[in-house]
């Protein structure tokens, strides 16, 4: 009975020990688990390299051009107003002074599809003094009679419909005003796509719609349009008889109505003025230093007074 109870004894104490494990195992690779093993990309074929490598340059170019390219300072040399003036001039002898003016380029670092600058500004000296201006307003109404009196050159609703209609390749007028009491009328009447290309369909975006035709034509009477287009703000800004005190006092007046327009949608998009480009009809562009005086002191503003 003894010894098989002892025979007992040893057999459990064998079931309840730890079972011997060998110290040095190595597990076949296709027996461990898909965590352990390294796993290596396939290559792939021809063309699926060429569909990934198109796609890193896709991303780089769209981190890239967020901004617009064009709104980029030039690294060449800047100058004074009276500088650049002096080498325009020069570049425009022998053309007759009136088919020659000054343009400024005003480059404005921006986001792409952000919002657009647009605005008029009155110069202190006019560039251009053409301006013809219609008035949409109802026939035989006080806003009628304020367009006679102060020189449009066509006015009414449903005739001046027709006159656009029937001659819109030569309009009599190179602004176009809308009376807000006409605005629904405009709009049935369909003529976006006459006056759309050519920049005069009224609209709110435009500053054209008003209540007071007297006040708004005041104000266009001298005053020109500009608008921001592909990171730039490009306008004449003045005849190549201008002084440089004249051609000064406007610059002066856009960059500041610009930089007054930039703050006023900081909220919205980020922009920054970064360069003004001044250049003439035929000749090149000078980038600005924002100086005034000739940095030869022999070259004095009355030099550039003078007719060409």
């Amino acid at each position: 009975m003894a010894t098989a109870n002892q025979c007992i004894a040893s057999l459990a104490r064998l079931s309840l020990s730890a079972p011997i494990r060998p110290v040095n195992a190595t597990i076949p690779r296709f027996l461990a688990p898909s965590i352990v093993q390294t796993r290596y990309k396939s290559a792939g074929t021809v063309a699926m390299r060429a569909r990934e490598k198109e796609k890193q340059k896709k991303k780089k170019r769209m981190l890239r051009f967020k901004e617009y390219k064009y709104a980029t300072p030039s690294e060449g040399e800047r100058h004074s107003l009276c500088d650049a003036m002096r080498y325009l001039r020069a570049a425009e002898v022998g053309r007759p002074p009136a088919s020659v003016t000054y343009e400024v380029s005003l480059k404005i670092r921006t986001p792409k599809n952000s919002i657009v600058l647009r605005n008029r500004i009155r110069f202190p000296y006019p560039v251009k003094n053409d301006t013809r201006i219609a008035v949409i307003c109802k026939e035989g109404s006080g806003a009628m009679a304020e367009a006679r009196a102060n020189g449009a050159v066509a006015f009414g609703e449903d005739s001046l419909y027709e006159l656009i209609k029937n001659s819109p390749g030569k309009l009599p007028f190179n602004r176009l005003i809308c009376h807000v009491d006409c605005e629904a009328s405009l709009k049935k009447a369909g003529l976006g796509r006459i006056l759309g290309p050519k920049g005069l369909m009224p609209s709110l975006k435009t500053n054209t719609l008003t209540k007071s035709v007297r006040s708004m034509m005041h104000e266009m009477v001298g005053a020109e349009g500009y608008r921001e287009k592909v990171g730039a703000i490009r306008m004449p800004i003045g005849n190549i008889q201008f002084t440089p005190k004249m051609l000064a006092e406007n610059v002066k007046a856009l960059v500041g109505q610009v930089r007054e327009n930039i703050g006023y949608v900081e909220d919205k998009a980020k922009k920054d003025l970064i360069e003004v480009v001044l250049s003439s009809t035929n000749g090149p562009g000078f980038s600005l230093n924002g100086s005034f005086s000739s940095v030869d002191e022999k070259l004095l503003p009355e030099h550039l007074s003078t007719a060409m």
